[in-house]
């Protein structure tokens, strides 16, 4: 499965779903966010992904401009090395969290326009990242099928 699919994070959005008690210790996390991971200059796949309680609710395909309360972007590259990261040892490591990559802005970049929603990402980023974490096991699956 690649992970520039609108497949790929609705298997992410169902990893979270299915496992409330990994989500539940974290709280309730409200936040809209855009994914946007740039393959060329002439192609980049956007997904909007909102969160609710303990639940990812919406996935959809989103422009990389369109409004959210805040957006990450970086080439796809940067984004398999992290997911690859992942399925290695079963969870972001070191500089491969998301927390590391935005905030040392190298790759991929954290942006938004209200400073409330980009507070969002700063509250929430642990949430993400189990988020993102569940990409051992959906891609584990594919492997396994």
């Amino acid at each position: 499965m690649k992970i520039d699919t609108l497949e790929f994070f609705t298997a992410l959005a169902g990893e979270m779903n299915a496992h409330p008690e990994r989500y539940r210790p974290l709280g309730e996390a409200d936040m809209d966010a855009i994914i946007v991971m740039r393959d060329t200059p002439q192609r980049d796949f956007g997904v909007r992904l909102a969160f609710e309680g303990i639940r990812c609710e919406h996935v959809v395909e989103a422009e990389s401009d369109a409004p959210c309360e805040y957006r990450l972007d970086g080439p796809l590259a940067s984004w398999q090395s992290m997911f690859g990261d992942i399925v290695t040892h079963g969870r972001a490591t070191g500089l491969q969290t998301i927390n590391s990559l935005a905030l040392l802005g190298n790759d991929i970049a954290l942006a938004g326009s209200d400073p409330m929603g980009l507070d969002k990402f700063s509250r929430f980023n642990q949430t993400l990242q189990e988020f993102f974490d569940g990409a051992s096991k959906v891609l584990a699956m594919e492997v396994a099928s």
